[in-house]
């Protein structure tokens, strides 16, 4: 990989590569000290021109868990306040030589154009209504770990679809490793033609016990200029998952931030079925795999693998200090 703007830069074999990865660091995360040096002396910049608690932190721990130097800049105080325009301030924080930028920002396209304008490798951490790639690939990662494959689960995506970055990644990252989705929410919160994607369509919840995993999307109020519903209570009434609505097995996920009482009712959010927490933790270590496939995976070759002692010495180094992944090609067909 070169960077990641979208979910669709990937194949179900690099999916697969990156969410084994990801358990390897997992099992890193469960050490006392859970710091990797694969990144020591590399600067990760985390460019958020949008508010985030759960992908910036997780961005910022990721970088920090793999020993990169860090630096965190938000709109707010920086000189984007002052007018500086977003390619003149890649280009200040590119002559710091950073090995990565991760950006998110309110408008589409934005990464790629990061993209254009750097020589350091992109992570779009969202990008308006278009894509949140690595939210996809923490779903993914939580969605195997709970129902241990993806092929054939049937999922529903339940909500302001119109509005959602993360359900456009979702649907394209769950397409890509075989997995059912069905978009559900009233017709003014559902995209003209999202069944391009190659997703099911439905306007109520009458066939949501068909679900394997019920996936509730937040209302994005603060991207509606109209009246998109008549009222939050009468959304919930529709569309809220809640104890009548989810039977025993299902799992039930949502990005964050949750509206309590709204697309979700408090008990099935405290309930053992909901993976919220795990998504969060999922985070972290999805991050690190894809910094770690971005910034120091050595690239495919058809070439037999030497032993470590035949290596250059920056190669063997760099083996040392990443946690050995599962083989992609071995666990594609058992777990995606």
């Amino acid at each position: 990989m070169r960077h990641l703007l979208s979910i669709e830069d990937l194949s179900r074999e690099e999916i697969t590569a990156i969410l084994d990865r990801a358990e390897s660091f997992a099992e890193v995360a469960g050490r006392p000290i859970k710091k990797v040096p694969t990144l020591r002396g590399r600067t990760v910049v985390n460019l958020f021109y949008e508010a985030s608690t759960r992908t910036s932190s997780s961005f910022e721990l990721a970088a920090k868990r793999l020993s990169a130097d860090v630096v965190s800049i938000r709109s707010s105080g920086s000189s984007v306040e002052k007018g500086e325009s977003l390619k003149d301030t890649v280009q200040t924080l590119s002559a710091y030589d950073p090995a990565a930028i991760v950006i998110r920002s309110p408008h589409v396209g934005a990464a790629a154009l990061v993209a254009r304008w750097t020589a350091a490798a992109v992570v779009n951490a969202g990008d308006g209504k278009h894509e949140h790639p690595t939210q996809a690939l923490l779903d993914l990662f939580t969605m195997r770990r709970r129902l241990g494959k993806l092929r054939g689960a049937r999922v529903w995506i339940v909500g302001d679809v119109l509005h959602s970055r993360v359900a456009r990644s979702n649907i394209l990252g769950l397409q890509a490793v075989g997995a059912q989705v069905t978009v559900c929410g009233p017709p003014t919160l559902i995209p003209r033609d999202i069944e391009a994607l190659g997703c099911a369509v439905e306007h109520s919840l009458d066939g949501l016990h068909a679900a394997d995993v019920i996936y509730a999307l937040r209302l994005q109020q603060e991207r509606m200029t109209g009246a998109f519903i008549p009222s939050l209570r009468e959304y919930a009434a529709c569309f809220q998952i809640d104890g009548r609505r989810l039977r025993p097995g299902q799992l039930l996920m949502h990005p964050g931030p949750v509206n309590r009482g709204v697309e979700l009712s408090a008990d099935v959010i405290d309930s053992p079925q909901a993976a919220i927490a795990q998504q969060v933790e999922a985070g972290v270590v999805v991050r690190m795999a894809v910094l770690y496939e971005l910034l120091a995976a050595e690239p495919p070759t058809s070439s037999p693998t030497r032993p470590a002692a035949d290596m250059p010495a920056s190669n063997a180094s760099q083996r040392e200090h990443a946690p050995a992944a599962s083989s992609a090609s071995a666990h594609a067909e058992a777990t995606a």
